[in-house]
């Protein structure tokens, strides 16, 4: 990929990662707020935003960001198969992305139920908590990819080992025919 593609590519694969992680931290809040909150209205609130920012915010930028990270890893030298970190990252996006569409269920229950009732303590206590923790885990995995990203730790695959060698012959060729001596007229 040239680097007049590769650097918007990257810029939006960032952006979209970023927002994600944010986005994932503000549901957090929003679903401690509704697990310990005490007024009725606040409580409400929370639920129904954190629908609202699920469906609108959070999972838009989770599609986004594996699409863009799969351009990113494709167009780029780091490969999609060559690095131990890039599968990584590309394992748990895909295990966060595919959890979140399930997660959203809960979320609308939860959210279904708050725009239909004030929430007392007990009502779907198992679900609220639910929503913490789950969010609380997916910070963790969005701040691990992170952190692979910016690490980037050793540890290159078979795949990538194979076509590293390739690249390493082929210039030792290219270097070779280029070094020659040149042929008798």
């Amino acid at each position: 990929m040239p680097p007049a593609l590769r650097k918007p590519v990257l810029t939006a694969h960032v952006a979209c990662s970023v927002g994600w992680l944010g986005s994932v931290a503000a549901f957090l809040v929003l679903a401690v707020v509704g697990l310990t909150g005490k007024d009725p209205q606040r409580v409400r609130g929370a639920y129904l935003a954190v629908e609202v920012t699920g469906w609108y915010v959070i999972v838009p930028l989770a599609f986004a960001s594996l699409l863009t990270g799969l351009v990113q890893s494709l167009g780029t030298t780091w490969g999609l198969f060559r690095h131990y970190w890039v599968l990584a990252k590309l394992a748990l996006t895909v295990l966060a992305t595919f959890l979140l569409v399930l997660h959203m269920q809960v979320v609308d229950h939860v959210a279904e139920a708050a725009a239909l009732t004030s929430l007392s303590a007990s009502d779907l206590g198992g679900m609220r908590v639910q929503l913490v923790f789950d969010a609380a885990a997916a910070v963790v995995v969005l701040l691990t990819n992170t952190a692979l990203s910016v690490y980037k730790p050793r540890g290159i695959t078979r795949y990538g080992w194979r076509i590293q060698q390739a690249q390493r012959a082929d210039r030792a060729r290219g270097a070779a025919v280029g070094t020659a001596a040149p042929a008798q007229a």
